[in-house]
């Protein structure tokens, strides 16, 4: 038993942790803005053009997210809400030659739902104040416990929610500047197996317990609107930085021990356009860079006498998105778009906690102006989130399914 102990605390936690860092990019943050790592969907009228010309539409009360400072176009006080489920298959195809004998995990891949607020107060003409809330839920990833990758990732169940205040200003009759404050609060709990150091014996597991942290990022806009039918728009993300902290424990030895990690959710830039090509046709666009090359490494501590920091060798990431807007009447729209994103990591560097390479997405949507002052919206996204070749020393294959579904339904209400 002294074994056995020596072996999973001096040896297995810093490869716990190793695996529980991953599985923080994958946790959706509502203060981020869209694309490469960040969920793109959040249920607002942009998911049904896959995000495209998210930061210049500026059309309904969601802009107090999208770019505040789209604000400016808004009279009077607007309140928009959505709701949606995350639905999709997570399955891994391992190799003959993986280390580790085992089997596929089955669908990984959990429910998730996806609800959100967006509220706008016009203070004068040119000033508006907004709010912002957000949450989505539910266990992301749950493989089955004899899987060939369940040395790195068993099951993780996750919660983040955040409060985005916002302001915005018409500077002039095309001009208008806005930022908002993203104060976020995020949970996680992380299973992982240890091998057993006897030949014959079952695995052990360690688990990662109530891990959180309260972080404040900001967000810039800018909006020019050239003339009644083009606008374009630009949204800054300064990025977050939160150390998660929580109880890693480790049986069947009843071992326990504090953990903390330092997590970069790095800057990102987006540029938006919004063009009217005639009463029934818009078109939508938007181009982004996230610097996920400053997310070279992890800095972690186990108790009081253990620190490091874990290399992780990822890259910036680029999106692009397009999308098209068709009003046949007064009454409907309907929309569609399509948007990629480049992937972060190769091969050997990725891993079963977030199996995403590159990103490609297609959106159909509507909105239906129902009543003077209420309009009700609905959009379904389809997410190809790439083959996410592993190649390391515990894991080689790849996901023959990687799949996302995203449903959901909207409404802005004219105060």
């Amino acid at each position: 038993m002294s074994h056995w102990l020596g072996s999973v605390f001096l040896h297995r936690r810093l490869a716990v942790l190793f695996a529980v860092c991953p599985i923080l990019v994958f946790l959706p943050f509502t203060t981020a803005i869209a694309g490469g790592l960040y969920l793109n969907e959040f249920g607002t009228s942009s998911m049904g053009t896959a995000g495209a010309g998210s930061a210049a539409y500026a059309n309904d009360a969601s802009t107090a997210f999208h770019n505040p400072a789209g604000m400016t176009r808004i009279e009077g006080r607007q309140l928009g809400g959505a709701a949606g489920l995350i639905v999709g298959e997570v399955q891994f195809d391992p190799d003959s030659d993986t280390p580790v004998d085992g089997g596929d995990g089955g669908d990984a891949l959990g429910l998730a739902p996806i609800v959100g607020s967006h509220y706008v107060h016009s203070v004068s003409d040119k000033f508006k104040l907004g709010m912002n809330v957000g949450a989505i839920t539910g266990a992301a990833l749950d493989y089955n416990n004899d899987w060939a990758g369940r040395y790195l990732n068993q099951e993780v169940s996750l919660l983040s929610v955040s409060f985005i205040p916002a302001a915005a200003y018409r500077i002039n009759e095309k001009f208008s500047v806005g930022g908002s404050v993203n104060i976020t609060y995020a949970t996680l709990d992380y299973d992982i197996a240890i091998p057993h150091p006897l030949p014959g014996q079952p695995d052990g597991k360690a688990k990662v317990e109530d891990a959180d942290d309260w972080d404040v990022g900001f967000n810039l806009g800018l909006l020019f609107e050239l003339n009644e039918d083009t606008r374009l728009g630009v949204i800054y993300f300064s990025g977050i930085e939160p150390t998660f902290d929580g109880d890693v424990k480790i049986n069947p030895v009843d071992l326990k021990a504090n953990a903390s990690l330092e997590f970069n959710f790095p800057p990102m830039v987006r540029g938006s356009i919004y063009h009217k090509l005639n009463r029934e046709f818009a078109l939508l666009g938007t181009v982004g860079w996230e610097k996920w090359s400053d997310f070279d490494e992890i800095p972690i501590s186990v108790g009081e006498n253990i620190e490091g920091a874990i290399p992780t060798k990822w890259d910036d990431t680029w999106h692009v998105s397009g999308g098209i807007h068709y009003m046949p009447n007064e009454k409907w729209m309907f929309m569609t778009g399509f948007a990629y994103d480049t992937s972060p990591a190769d091969k050997a560097d990725r891993t079963p906690d977030l199996p995403v390479d590159r990103q490609v997405r297609l959106a159909l949507g509507t909105q239906y102006h129902w009543k003077e002052n209420i309009d009700l919206g609905a959009a379904v996204v389809y997410a190809d989130m790439g083959d996410s070749s592993i190649k390391n020393d515990k894991l080689v294959g790849d996901y023959s399914k990687n799949d996302l579904l995203m449903i959901a339904f909207n409404f802005n209400w004219k105060l």
